[in-house]
């Protein structure tokens, strides 16, 4: 097995908010070295690949997802040399680096969009989407901004809209132009060279919107403008898979590199339809992130997404990202992790690759802020609706020293108040920590081929609060038992057999064999071998 590894298919990728992971300068804003200081940590830790979130120079008016250079780093963060030290130092503990490429749409600070703005001739105007206003002077259809209000702004100077569907800071690219294309298959070989591995495609798939400016269909119901729309003409187009096939193209010329895009707004089906041997190698289904903590909601995602897939298409899973509410947060009661722990073993076990978010290993919670403190742009406009996403960045817990020894000055957002007992340090010194159950089941699970290859197939054990599974790959199968509820219940096993405890998120007294049935205590995550 060991000579076959693919990194991205039977590892386990780490997601970093590079802003929020450790400040090595004093800034109170995380950096790259500060990740590379790390790179041991994450080496012991488990994992096998890092994915950062942007770290390209950007205004910051979405946190990096507005871009205003694609071939450099931003100051806040580094600089170029501090990046080839990062990756070269992550290449020796055998990590790879994924970089979050925003391709969708730029900075109204990048050089293209200046130029595209300075007048109508400039070579750079048809790089975004621009249309006359209607006969009445308003914008040309009734697309809307995610974000809130229309998705057309007006630019007095030539004239014309030019659209938008995140911040009007952020104007949509046309990928209907060649040359836009061409300018970004070149970002993809530029970061290739540099040892990058793999990219996550931020909402790929509204690259292409209606070439006829079609109005979407409207609907009674939505929180926001957006919501009250049937979204069929300014995302998913047929024309992305040309595009998906040419990006494709270029990381088959480089050794197993990867891509996986964020599919907006969309189900498992449409996920899956963009994966494949000339499309992406993955695509993220938020379907189980954003599903009740319910074993059979659960479960029925799990296999929903599986017959998408089929048996040649690759699943990922993920619990938690730098736009959600943590899982901890959403399931966790007060400052226990048991249930944390049957959440990452359900994580770890399934078919797929698994996605871990920085501070998920020590069950970090989202940090409450006071409206008045808010950053995240969307959480000052939908405040109290949404209050934003800045509860799911907050500085990662290190230790119990000032600041949980992210930095030596002021965080650039609050550190939770629980970080003197809930950090890395004290966890480790745990035995019984969530860190160390986090550690031991990465360990487990590197060892077993039945859960890096195996087939997954649902078991059925009549219990509604437990989720039951079997993986198998050739001589070794495993058994999966995942229980929902507090209470202790009873098991009954698969006849025939005889069963060993191989892992288990409770300590359980030394037992040779299991038949028949058997005890499984309250939030217990148990894996049992024949």
């Amino acid at each position: 097995m060991k000579n076959d590894f693919l990194w991205w298919r039977d590892g386990v990728i780490y997601q970093i908010y590079p802003r929020s992971f450790l400040d090595t300068t004093g800034s109170g804003i995380g950096d790259l070295n500060g990740i590379t200081d790390k790179v041991d940590y994450l080496a012991n830790l488990g994992v096998d690949a890092i994915w950062l979130s942007p770290i390209n120079p950007s205004p910051d008016v979405d946190f990096g997802y507005d871009v205003s250079d694609y071939k450099g780093i931003d100051s806040k963060f580094g600089t170029m040399a501090d990046f080839e030290r990062l990756v070269e130092t992550a290449e020796k503990a055998n990590i790879r680096i994924v970089m979050d490429l925003v391709l969708n749409h730029t900075s109204n600070q990048h050089p293209w969009f200046l130029s595209a703005r300075s007048s109508r001739e400039n070579p750079t105007r048809d790089y975004y989407i621009w249309q006359d206003a209607g006969p009445d002077g308003k914008p040309p259809n009734n697309w809307c901004s995610v974000f809130g209000g229309r998705g057309w702004e007006w630019d007095k100077k030539t004239g014309q809209f030019y659209y938008h569907m995140f911040y009007k800071e952020q104007p949509d690219l046309n990928w209907r132009n060649p040359r836009v294309q061409t300018e970004f298959l070149d970002v993809f070989k530029f970061w290739l060279g540099k040892g990058v591995k793999g990219f996550r495609l931020d909402v790929f798939n509204v690259y292409f919107k209606d070439a006829q400016f079609r109005n979407n269909p409207t609907k009674l119901f939505g929180r926001r403008p957006f919501d009250r729309q049937v979204h069929r003409y300014d995302y998913d187009q047929p024309e992305l898979t040309g595009v998906l096939n040419d990006i494709r193209e270029v990381l088959d010329g480089y050794d197993a590199a990867y891509a996986i895009g964020e599919t907006f707004l969309s189900t498992s089906e449409k996920a899956a339809g963009y994966c494949g041997d000339d499309l992406l190698h993955a695509c993220f289904n938020f379907e189980i992130l954003e599903a009740k903590r319910n074993p059979q909601i659960l479960m029925q995602k799990i296999l929903e997404w599986e017959n998408a897939l089929g048996d040649v298409k690759w699943p990922n899973y993920v619990l938690n990202n730098h736009d959600t509410v943590r899982c901890a947060t959403r399931f966790g009661q007060g400052e226990e992790d048991e249930r944390m722990k049957v959440m990452a073993a359900m994580l770890l076990t399934l078919r797929g690759t698994p996605f871990l978010y920085y501070g998920e290993e020590i069950g970090m919670r989202d940090i409450r802020v006071r409206r008045k403190d808010i950053l995240d742009p969307i959480g000052k406009r939908y405040w109290p609706i949404f209050v934003g996403r800045d509860g799911c960045r907050a500085p990662m817990q290190w230790n119990a020293e000032p600041q949980a020894g992210f930095s030596t000055s002021k965080p650039w957002l609050p550190v939770h108040p629980n970080y003197k007992t809930r950090n890395v340090n004290a966890q480790a010194n745990n035995r019984s920590s969530l860190l160390n159950f986090y550690k031991k089941l990465l360990a487990f699970r590197r060892s077993q081929p039945a859960l890096i290859k195996g087939d997954f197939v649902a078991m059925d054990v009549n219990l509604p609060q437990v989720m039951a599974y079997k993986r198998s790959y050739q001589y070794n199968t495993l058994f999966i038992f995942l229980n929902f509820s507090r209470k202790a219940l009873v098991i009954t096993l698969p006849v025939g057999r005889k069963y060993k405890v191989a892992l288990s998120s409770k300590e359980r007294p030394a037992r040779e064999e299991y038949t028949g049935k058997m005890g499984l205590m309250g939030d217990e995550a148990l894996i049992l071998c024949e």
